[in-house]
């Protein structure tokens, strides 16, 4: 009896051992972050630390066309106006723009602070400027797919985790003085996502600067 236990112990244990996944352990002092969410912002911080400033500004700087000429391009064709789409079915044109005009409306109470622009001087809003914290969309991400290939990251919950990212990178470096700019100039950078050439301009800025 003793011996038939000891052999049914033995073939359970080989028969575990070669069923079994072998994990490799990580060393104690491995700081790479983890692979599931867990990892995530740390991820996203080192993405950002190596391309929001060195890489996606200087992007969007050279990429930018004053708002007059935008139109004139939207006026052709949305499909042909030289935007980045956005991954996914049905998703927006992202395009960069920049330029100056009179602030006709603001709103700073809310989270989602915004200033409404003239460019052509017809005292009506051309754009809206987000200002944050809240800032909609992800059209600094989606502006950039070689630097931001959906691909390259875990799942969908990632990709949108580095959208907001982006925004709140950008949005923290809007400095805006104190009182109303209503009636000022206001000097603009930034992105716009658009699925219809009609459609109205929301801008995810990296340069707000209202003149005193």
């Amino acid at each position: 009896m003793k011996r038939m236990t000891l052999t049914a112990a033995c073939l359970a244990a080989a028969f575990g051992i070669a069923g079994c996944k072998i994990v490799k352990t990580a060393p104690a002092d491995d700081k790479s972050p983890s692979a599931d969410a867990s990892g995530d912002d740390a991820r996203i911080a080192t993405i950002l630390s190596d391309t929001y400033d060195a890489k996606l500004l200087p992007e969007i700087a050279a990429k930018a066309l004053p708002p007059i000429d935008l139109k004139a391009k939207l006026a052709a064709g949305l499909d042909t106006a030289g935007g980045q789409r956005g991954a996914g079915d049905g998703a927006a044109w992202n395009f960069a723009v920049a330029g100056q005009g009179k602030v006709v409306a603001a709103n700073l109470t809310s989270r989602a602070r915004t200033l409404d622009v003239d460019v052509d001087g017809d005292a009506k809003s051309d754009l809206t400027v987000q200002l944050g914290p809240v800032v909609k969309g992800s059209a600094l991400r989606d502006f950039a797919p070689a630097l931001y290939d959906f691909t390259s990251f875990r799942d969908q919950i990632e990709f949108a985790k580095l959208g907001r990212a982006l925004n709140d990178r950008a949005a923290g470096a809007i400095k805006l003085a104190e009182g109303d700019p209503t009636g000022k100039m206001v000097t603009f950078m930034g992105v716009i996502a658009l699925r219809k050439a009609t459609d109205a301009w929301l801008l995810t800025p990296t340069v707000v600067e209202v003149a005193p």
